[in-house]
C-alpha cells in the first residue's frame, strides 16, 4: 500500500516571500482604508489631549503670547472653592442618574422583549426622545416645568402644591436627571434589548417547560446573561454623567446658587467667561486621568471579554 506523506509548508517561506509580508500584500487595500480613520482620530483625538497637557503648565494670552507658568494652573484649580462645589454637584449628578436612569433602559428592553405585538412600534417611540434637538427638548421640558406648565397643572388637580423644578435648590438637579433620563434612555435600550434577543430562545423554553415565570426567566437567564454588558453601560454611564454639563447650562447656567455647577460646566465657565485658558486645561487634565483610570479598571476587569 502507497503511503502518501503529508509535508506541512512553513508559513515563513509560503509562495517564496516571508508571511508577514505576504499578509501585508494582501491586506493592503484594507489598510489603506483606515488612514484616514486613523488621521482623524490623531488630530481631533490625541492631539488635543497633548496639547491640552502642554497648556496646562503654561498662562495662555492670545495677544501677548503664553508664558510658562509651571503648577501654578493646577494650584489655583486645586483651591478654588467653585472646584470643591462642583465636584459635590458631579457627584450628587451622577448618583441620580444611577438610581433614577440607569436602570429605565434595562426594564423597557425586558418588557419589550417580552412582547408579543406592537414591539417595533414601542422601540421606535422609545428611540424618537433621543434624535430630538436639543434646543426643541430645552424649551419644551422648560415649558413642563413652568410653575403654571403641564406638570403642575396635573399636581394641582391631585392636591399637591406648586412645585419650582427649576428655582428651587432641592428639585433643580432631580428636574434635570428625569429630563435626560427621558431623552437618553431610548438609544441605551436598544443595545440592551440587542442583547436580549441575542440569548438562546431554547432556554426560556425550557425554563417555560419547567414552571418559571416570567420574574423567575428574568432572574435566572436575562439579567445573569446581561451581566457584563449592564457592568461595561455602568462605567460608560459613569465616564458619560461626569462629563455631563449642556443641560446644565443651557437650562440654568449652573444656577440657582451653584446647585447644578458640574465640574465639566466649571471648565467651560473658567475657559469662555473667565477666559483663563491655562486653569481650565488643568482641570480637564486632572479630569482626563480620573476616567482614563476607570477606563483602565474597566479592562481589567473585563479582560476575558476582549
Amino acid at each position: 500500500m502507497n503511503q502518501t506523506a503529508v509535508v506541512t509548508e512553513n508559513p515563513a517561506t509560503l509562495k517564496g516571500t516571508p508571511y508577514k509580508q505576504n499578509r501585508w500584500k494582501k491586506n493592503f487595500w484594507g489598510y489603506m482604508f483606515l488612514v484616514p480613520a486613523v488621521i482623524i482620530f490623531i488630530m481631533f483625538l490625541w492631539v488635543p489631549i497633548f496639547k491640552g497637557l502642554l497648556y496646562s503648565f503654561y498662562h495662555v494670552d492670545f495677544v501677548k503670547g503664553n508664558s510658562f507658568a509651571g503648577f501654578e494652573n493646577y494650584s489655583r484649580a486645586l483651591s478654588d472653592p467653585d472646584v470643591l462645589t462642583a465636584l459635590k454637584n458631579t457627584g450628587y449628578y451622577m448618583f441620580l442618574c444611577l438610581i433614577i436612569g440607569f436602570w429605565v433602559p434595562i426594564a423597557f428592553a425586558i418588557m419589550i422583549s417580552e412582547l408579543r405585538k406592537f414591539g417595533g412600534f414601542v422601540r421606535v417611540a422609545a428611540y424618537l426622545p433621543f434624535v430630538m434637538p436639543g434646543v426643541v427638548l430645552y424649551g419644551l421640558w422648560r415649558w413642563l416645568y413652568d410653575p403654571v406648565g403641564p406638570i403642575n397643572a396635573l399636581l394641582g388637580t391631585m392636591g399637591v402644591d406648586q412645585v419650582a423644578f427649576l428655582t428651587d435648590t432641592r428639585w433643580s438637579m432631580i428636574s434635570l436627571v428625569f429630563m435626560e433620563t427621558w431623552q437618553q434612555f431610548g438609544s441605551g435600550m436598544l443595545i440592551y434589548l440587542a442583547a436580549v434577543l441575542s440569548i438562546p430562545r431554547d432556554w426560556y423554553e425550557a425554563a417555560e417547560i419547567d414552571g418559571a415565570g416570567i420574574w423567575a426567566r428574568i432572574k435566572y437567564i436575562t439579567l445573569p446573561s446581561l451581566r457584563n454588558l449592564i457592568f461595561l453601560m455602568l462605567i460608560l454611564q459613569i465616564i458619560g454623567t461626569s462629563q455631563g454639563y449642556q443641560s446644565q447650562m443651557a437650562l440654568l447656567d449652573g444656577g440657582p446658587n451653584n446647585t447644578t455647577l458640574t465640574y465639566a460646566l466649571l471648565i467651560v465657565k473658567y475657559a469662555f467667561t473667565r477666559l483663563d485658558y491655562g486653569t481650565a486645561t488643568a482641570l480637564g487634565m486632572l479630569m482626563f486621568i480620573v476616567l482614563g483610570g476607570l477606563g483602565i479598571l474597566q479592562f481589567k476587569l473585563n479582560k476575558e471579554d476582549y
